[in-house]
């Protein structure tokens, strides 16, 4: 056992001290200025591109994705090519062949949780019997400890601000903590795969405590785990400091985990994952690099942008029933006139959806039954007239025929916070999810792939540069 003890708490009120900020030397101040032609350096010419028909993060001139790889795993759809158009059409998202709203979309209120399903169907390639779900659930609740000494040695010594880093760190040190860690067997894949489903969800709850002791001097809760309960029954109890929860939001929890768990292929830390494992590398270094990419603002990261963009709507707007007001405000995010000045309303629009996100759609009907007679009705009410009045501002503000939908992002932070889950969990709680995925993709690269993952890149500068000697330059 790792701790004994059911809850241990560590006030740190008085025993940490204040960040001295780091000093920067004249001497230092004047070696940095090798960085100041830093973009120009780097600069590529725009047209360059097009010239040579290069795909620009792998996307072709029309926003596709460029046909990189074969799956089994998951089909995300949410257009139809038609004589060499791209046609829009309603979202949809199948695991395995199954459709997400056959799985999640009805779901029955005696069955309370599908996480544990959803993720045997991404593993093992079909939906289980309830005999060998009984097992893999049982298989998960018997990987949550963690290596003696884990917590304190790795999530409160020399804590990160950001638990996205702390938890892929966490992963390569289990690595250390893996014997067989350099086994590339089905065997020991598929049990690397459960550890880390079954872990991550403690690491992420420890890992949030030891930063909100270490940065925010307040107490460090560390609950055991209750052998038997679901993934999202073990986070909501280390989570709260009363343990307590309600059966609808381990019920709603277990949903966004449903939906978070796989999307595909192509998503940018799914193809990390293609990437590392095509190079034969060990699990721990895959997942490791998974979590880098979904920390990032333009993938996982997104949500934070989302809600902060919500917050300040919810501030300006006075009335939020009030459609001609929301939208004037949306006319200003538009026109880079507010929010970050980029122009871009977080929350609506996808890469592949068009028409609809089967995760947003999905999570909303939830959120709808969660808030419904709550203090949070009102700010749901918000958020589906910026889901309904966003397209509508686009096309007067801009011009834009581009259909736009809302995304997941558009609801889950939303609803994690109807839950009191603090944002430092949005995140995480994702990469959480997608583990399921993750895995899934990792052995289908190592099963079909066969090849490592090495795209071209046109280089620009032509013929070779006469070299000068250095006295002569």
């Amino acid at each position: 056992m790792e701790i004994d003890e059911a809850v241990i708490r560590v006030d740190n009120h008085a025993e940490i001290d204040e960040v001295e900020p780091i000093e920067i030397s004249d001497d230092e101040a004047r070696r940095v200025r090798l960085y100041e032609n830093f973009y120009q350096v780097n600069a590529i010419d725009p047209a360059l591109y097009a010239q040579h028909d290069v795909k620009r993060g792998l996307r072709n001139a029309d926003g596709t994705g460029v046909l990189a790889g074969m799956t089994n795993i998951s089909n995300v759809h949410g257009y139809v090519m038609s004589d060499g158009e791209k046609m829009p059409a309603e979202g949809s998202l199948r695991l395995r062949g199954y459709d997400l709203y056959d799985l999640l979309g009805d779901l029955d209120p005696t069955r309370r949780f599908a996480f544990e399903e959803v993720a045997y169907l991404l593993l093992m390639g079909e939906l289980p019997t309830q005999e060998r779900l009984n097992r893999f659930v049982e298989v998960i609740d018997s990987q949550r400890e963690l290596p003696d000494g884990f917590t304190a040695s790795t999530l409160m010594v020399d804590t990160s601000p950001d638990l996205m880093n702390m938890m892929a760190r966490s992963i390569l040190r289990l690595y250390a903590a893996d014997e067989s860690a350099e086994d590339r067997s089905p065997e020991h894949e598929i049990h690397t795969a459960l550890s880390l489903i079954s872990r991550l969800p403690r690491i992420m709850v420890l890992a949030y405590y030891a930063k909100q002791a270490a940065f925010n001097h307040e107490s460090m809760i560390m609950h055991r785990f209750v052998p038997g309960q679901s993934t999202a029954e073990t986070i909501l109890s280390m989570l709260r400091p009363d343990r307590s929860f309600t059966a609808e939001e381990a019920r709603m929890l277990d949903i966004m985990l449903c939906l978070h768990a796989e999307h595909g292929g192509g998503n940018n830390s799914s193809f990390t994952t293609h990437v590392l494992s095509s190079a034969d590398t060990d699990p721990y270094s895959t997942y490791a690099a998974a979590f880098g990419s979904l920390k990032g603002h333009r993938h996982g990261g997104a949500n934070h942008q989302v809600r902060a963009m919500q917050a300040e709507i919810k501030e300006n707007v006075k009335n939020w029933e009030d459609d001609d007001e929301v939208a004037s405000y949306l006319a200003k995010i538009v026109n880079k006139q507010a929010y970050d000045g980029t122009g871009l309303v977080y929350g609506m629009g996808h890469a592949v959806y068009t028409l609809s996100d089967p995760r947003a759609v999905i999570g909303k009907r939830f959120a709808e039954q969660l808030a419904a007679g709550t203090e949070y009705e009102a700010e749901l009410n918000l958020l589906k007239s910026i889901e309904r009045l966003t397209p509508e501002v686009f096309a007067r503000e801009k011009g834009s025929t581009k259909e736009l939908c809302a995304n997941v992002d558009m609801y889950s932070g939303f609803i994690y916070s109807m839950m009191g889950i603090p944002e430092d969990l949005f995140t995480p709680l994702f990469a959480c999810a997608r583990m399921a995925g993750w895995a899934a993709h990792r052995f289908e690269e190592i099963a079909a792939g066969k090849r490592i993952i090495r795209p071209a890149y046109k280089n620009t500068i032509r013929g070779t540069k006469p070299y000068i000697p250095i006295e002569r330059r």
